[in-house]
């Protein structure tokens, strides 16, 4: 299959990632923010879609950690984002919590606390680096400042970072791209990394983060 993108160690694939595996699914760690069924529909308006495609349910994030296993049946390494509101992955080993600062959607107004957390679960083996908590506290990016979201859920660079920075050698592999976050974190960090994203729009804005020059650790 040809890349929609293809340099400095950075792969892009358009297209649906079920249409394009086993042609684009190479890689030796999954770092992804999937679809996970909540049918997420943003109450803003403006430029951003409100919603993303595959959103109805948690099949297209099951069918992708299916594939992602060794042929002696145990799971390659993986961190998949995802919400306590529906079941976590099968063979999760632990779950890491992205504290938002406070900052994230209104829940349900009728009970005093608002959510200000996402759930990030650890698939496999094979991850190193200093023992951390298994909290993360980074303020997520804002959909009305100034270079706000792209995506409608757009993560952190330096989330992203580091969640990478503790994950195994080899090559970054995300199958729900977005607007590439997670392929500019793996750059900035000098890691071969692969995105699959089935919107076009997002390829593009993918390919013009890539370009900008790597930021300073």
């Amino acid at each position: 299959m040809t890349p929609y993108y293809d340099e400095d160690g950075v792969t892009i694939y358009h297209g649906d990632c079920r249409d394009v595996w086993p042609d684009a699914w190479h890689g030796d760690v999954m770092v992804t923010d999937p679809p996970y069924g909540i049918a997420y529909v943003s109450n803003q308006y403006g430029a951003l879609p409100r919603s993303i495609v595959g959103d109805d349910d948690t099949s297209l994030r099951d069918w992708a950690l299916e594939q992602w296993w060794y042929e002696d049946k145990t799971p390659m390494p993986a961190l998949v984002f995802g919400t306590w509101k529906r079941p976590a992955p099968v063979a999760t080993r632990q779950v890491l919590v992205w504290d938002t600062k406070g900052a994230l959607g209104m829940g349900a107004l009728d009970l005093p606390w608002k959510p200000a957390h996402q759930q990030i679960y650890v698939i496999g083996s094979g991850f190193e680096g200093r023992r951390d908590s298994d909290v993360l506290r980074f303020a997520p990016v804002q959909s009305m400042a100034y270079n706000g979201r792209v995506h409608p859920h757009q993560k952190p660079v330096e989330l992203m970072r580091e969640l990478i920075g503790k994950c195994p050698p080899g090559t970054i592999l995300d199958p729900f791209m977005g607007s590439g976050t997670t392929l500019r974190a793996a750059k900035d960090l000098g890691r071969r990394a692969i995105g699959i994203e089935i919107e076009e729009r997002y390829c593009e804005i993918a390919v013009q983060r890539l370009a900008q020059g790597v930021l300073a650790l």
